[in-house]
């Protein structure tokens, strides 16, 4: 099961990278390969909320929908994303943005998952990392874009 880990510092507050990671419905405009978004519901939980969102994916030949339960816990600094139903066997991600010692934010992303479909497994399989560094990058820009 592919996994990958992320570290960044950034110059932002820490509320600011929240808000930009929590904003799903934006994603279309930014992160690579990411065709159509859409917030099918939203709830307040303890503490934060809890939103069911689908993302269409287009990688190459492949066009996929995935839906995900997204729990936003923002005084807790925790973006946690559970994998409902698509292509997936299993996707778990969790962002976590903290203060940071010397001002800005720090920003830790871990992702796992693993696909049903055994070709599409391959193929990303193959860029697995590059594309997570991709995606952590075009949330870079979009901070920068946004904020900077």
């Amino acid at each position: 099961m592919p996994s990958h880990h992320e570290e960044r510092h950034l110059p932002y507050q820490p509320s600011q990278i929240f808000d930009l990671v929590a904003d799903v419905a934006k994603y279309p405009e930014f992160l690579p390969w990411t065709a159509a978004a859409r917030i099918r519901s939203r709830r307040p939980v303890e503490g934060g909320e809890v939103m069911e969102a689908d993302l269409v994916i287009s990688f190459k030949v492949f066009r996929e929908r995935f839906g995900s339960r997204v729990t936003l816990l923002p005084g807790q600094g925790r973006i946690l994303t559970e994998y409902l139903d698509g292509p997936f066997k299993h996707l778990r991600s969790v962002w976590s943005i903290q203060p940071a010692p010397q001002g800005g934010a720090q920003v830790v992303f871990d992702v796992d998952f693993e696909f049903r479909n055994a070709i599409l497994a391959r193929v990303i399989g193959l860029v697995f990392d590059e594309a997570m560094r991709r995606v952590v990058r075009a949330f870079e820009a979009r901070a920068k874009q946004l904020y900077g």
